[in-house]
């Protein structure tokens, strides 16, 4: 069936995305995804890009400027003001708490959960007193658990400015996503790094879609969509952050995946430094929400006080 015999709307779909190239390719998946399910044409889907406050500012942490908000603050407000009809974000850069009016619709299938190391063999073949560069709080404390003798540079932009940086001599080696890389075709930039030495990011190589809580058309457009086994996993993880009250200031790793008929949830918070850290790892149903955050506030209860006050509690 066409777009012409069947058109969603009369007139074409407005799909929201930030500018970068990484978040094109996503945004280009979801549309292409969406045009597959429903047998639409090339022009039932217009893209939109939005610039962010997280594109604008480049050389600061996340964290002192405003944390994840940055990332959906303009695509939240298109989507209220009726500029765009939905929105695409990698998920890991979505906070935990939504606004009530906006809802995650879909996600796709995830993409591999490695962060990728650039620059070196491996953590352990990094030079003493090597200068990694990153902004995530996470990746900072993992590596200086491992690695006490580096220095963190902050590295933030795109997945080209990163590189490029890097190129320049501003540090020895960084750490990206290794599903933004192979997104992006980069397949054989860097190397994993293996997940029982550096956990990732909650959510990370997830792309999820969002749009209005009311707008059951385009609900119903995007749930066919819907990749279940990620979707599950996914939100097990945020709801471990919830339980942790966690900000992107605080050093926090997970990563569910399908075990059988379960999840298999492992997390871990760090301190800044690296040299504190509680893990954990839990079997939940599929949907379990509710054992998911209380993962989360297993380990504040495990954890110093000073590393509970980086969670706020």
């Amino acid at each position: 069936m066409t777009h012409e015999d069947n058109p969603p709307f009369t007139r074409p779909l407005r799909l929201g995305s930030r500018g970068s190239p990484l978040a094109l390719v996503q945004a280009h998946m979801a549309a292409n995804a969406l045009r597959a399910a429903h047998g639409w044409s090339e022009e039932a889907i217009d893209i939109v890009t939005v610039r962010t406050d997280g594109d604008r500012i480049q050389d600061r942490p996340l964290a002192e400027i405003g944390g994840k908000a940055l990332w959906t603050k303009e695509l939240d407000r298109a989507l209220a003001e009726g500029v765009i009809d939905f929105a695409v974000h990698s998920m890991k850069d979505v906070e935990t708490i939504r606004p009530e009016e906006i809802v995650i619709a879909a996600m796709l299938p995830r993409a591999d959960v490695h962060d990728r190391l650039i620059g070196a063999e491996s953590i352990e073949a990094l030079p003493k007193g090597a200068k990694v560069g990153t902004s995530s709080p996470r990746r900072a404390a993992q590596l200086r658990r491992l690695r006490p003798d580096i220095s963190i540079v902050l590295f933030r932009g795109n997945v080209a400015t990163r590189i490029a940086r890097l190129e320049k001599g501003e540090a020895d080696a960084t750490l990206l996503a290794a599903a933004g890389l192979i997104r992006l075709g980069e397949t054989a930039i860097g190397k994993d790094i293996p997940l029982e030495t550096m956990l990732p990011a909650p959510s990370q190589g997830a792309v999820g879609i969002e749009t209005l809580a009311s707008n059951s058309h385009i609900l119903e457009l995007l749930n066919v969509i819907d990749d279940p086994d990620t979707s599950h996993c996914v939100r097990a993880e945020r709801a471990m952050l919830l339980g942790l009250g966690a900000g992107c200031h605080s050093p926090v790793a997970a990563w569910a995946r399908i075990d059988g008929e379960e999840i298999l949830l492992s997390a871990e918070i760090l301190s800044s430094d690296g040299q504190e850290n509680v893990s954990a790892q839990k079997r939940l149903a599929r949907g379990d929400e509710v054992a998911a955050a209380a993962v989360g506030r297993d380990l504040l209860d495990r954890a110093s006080p000073s590393l509970r006050a980086l969670f706020g509690a």
